[in-house]
């Protein structure tokens, strides 16, 4: 999304424990989750890339009052997509900006899916063609793929879909000089 927009960057990885910081906020939405693990993975390499803003993101799903991750394997994400068939999803997407281990912007958009009644014959054959390729993804989809046959109708921004609230990415990064306004 970043390239497309033409802004330029460099993708560094944040080593944090995802699974423990959910864990810490056992009580908090899955909105409030997603925005604190992106403040997370942008306060980390903020704090080794000093001088730098850094942007950090993260998107969760949550259907049915249950959150889900990347699937851990094939059958997992069998299992996800028939507990999501016929059922409304919320994809929590939340950016953070950081400078010198100091949070200075963070956001969090919310998309509203519903998914279609999934048969097992459509799951099988949807997996024998996207896997390993949403192995990766969380929601077991890419929209930009056969992932936007899961579903009869979506609410929200797309680029939330994607995985990151984009057009607030870019208002935040005018706002700190970083892209033209």
């Amino acid at each position: 999304m970043l390239d497309a927009a033409g802004v330029a960057y460099q993708a560094l990885p944040a080593q944090i424990d995802e699974r423990a910081l959910e864990a810490d906020l056992a009580g908090a939405s899955a909105a409030e989750v997603g925005v604190a693990l992106a403040t997370a993975k942008a306060l980390a390499v903020s704090a080794i890339h000093r001088g730098k803003l850094v942007l950090g993101s993260d998107s969760l799903v949550e259907v049915a009052g249950r959150r889900f991750d990347k699937p851990a394997n094939r059958d997992d994400a069998a299992d996800h997509l028939r507990f999501f068939s016929g059922k409304t999803m919320h994809l929590h997407s939340a950016a953070a900006l950081a400078r010198d281990g100091r949070v200075v912007w963070q956001h969090g958009e919310t998309a509203v899916l519903q998914v279609r009644e999934l048969s097992e014959e459509f799951i099988a054959d949807y997996l024998a063609t996207e896997w390993p390729a949403v192995a990766g993804c969380v929601g077991v989809f890419r929209i930009e793929a056969l992932g936007v046959q899961l579903f009869e109708q979506i609410e929200g921004s797309h680029f939330t879909v994607l995985g990151m609230p984009l057009l607030a990415v870019l208002a935040a990064l005018r706002d700190h000089a970083e892209l033209p306004r």
